[in-house]
């Protein structure tokens, strides 16, 4: 998959470990309730990020955001717009500086706006064209509302 990470096409050196697979990358995602199980583990791993689910509270993990360098946001259809929400809070109320990534079922026509509220790289999906997804960064000139990014 291609990965956009601050407005340029990069090589992503992330992997998502499936529950319960044995981990053996350097850079590593696993999901909140692996997380929960494996914390005293995990936490020895020096690239660390976290997959959130949007039902997740985020309250859930304030306490552990310092492990992470990086969180995904799972959007499971594109009409479920809590990421938004999670992303604004990870970067303005817990202020989390590591990357925030969109993965899932988002459209091209959300990345402004998910930019705009602190997600720094977007995984798309093998249709997505990335220099238009790019270009959709620059939507608008004019903004009504102040950005965390």
């Amino acid at each position: 998959m291609q990965l956009i990470k601050d407005k340029q096409v990069t090589q992503d050196n992330w992997e998502y470990i499936i529950d319960e697979t044995p981990v053996k990358a350097d850079f590593i995602i696993v999901s909140l309730v692996r997380w929960q199980q494996e914390r005293d583990q995990l936490s020895r791993v020096k690239h660390l990020g976290v997959r959130l689910a949007p039902d997740v509270e985020l309250e859930e993990i304030a306490n552990d955001l310092s492990h992470f360098q990086l969180i995904e946001l799972y959007f499971p259809v594109f009409t479920d717009g809590r990421a938004f929400t999670h992303a604004r809070l990870l970067r303005s109320r817990y202020g989390f500086t590591g990357d925030i990534r969109a993965s899932g079922d988002f459209m091209r026509d959300q990345v402004f706006y998910l930019n705009r509220v602190g997600v720094s790289s977007f995984e798309l999906n093998d249709q997505d064209n990335a220099q238009q997804v790019i270009q959709s960064m620059d939507d608008f000139s004019v903004n009504y509302q102040e950005s965390v990014a």
